[in-house]
């Protein structure tokens, strides 16, 4: 399963969020899921339990600091590639953009 998310710290009585978001992440990586993060969200690499804990765990990390988070999430769930990874679908991607 793959998830991807973005968290929106709310509260903070500031423009900037990368400190609330270096927390969502410290708590990500401390689940131990595979994890790649760009420059608007993260993408999650694991189980329907574990993405659901590292989501757990980031917004409560923000919640440590804001007084609420908002998440915007994409959930890839397939049946037939289950173990496939961020990096699969990005090959894929990359070989059909060379074949034209």
């Amino acid at each position: 399963m793959l998830v991807w998310f973005s968290v929106t710290p709310l509260g903070t009585g500031s423009a900037s969020v990368s400190a609330e978001v270096a927390r969502a992440l410290d708590a990500v990586e401390s689940t131990g899921i595979t994890y790649t993060t760009e420059a608007s969200g993260t993408l999650l690499e694991g189980t329907w339990e574990e993405c659901m804990a590292a989501l757990k765990a980031a917004g409560d990390a923000v919640l440590e600091v804001a007084q609420r988070v908002s998440f915007t999430c994409k959930f890839d769930m397939r049946t037939d590639k289950p173990g496939q990874t961020g990096a699969d679908k990005l090959a894929s991607l990359v070989a059909r953009r060379g074949a034209h």
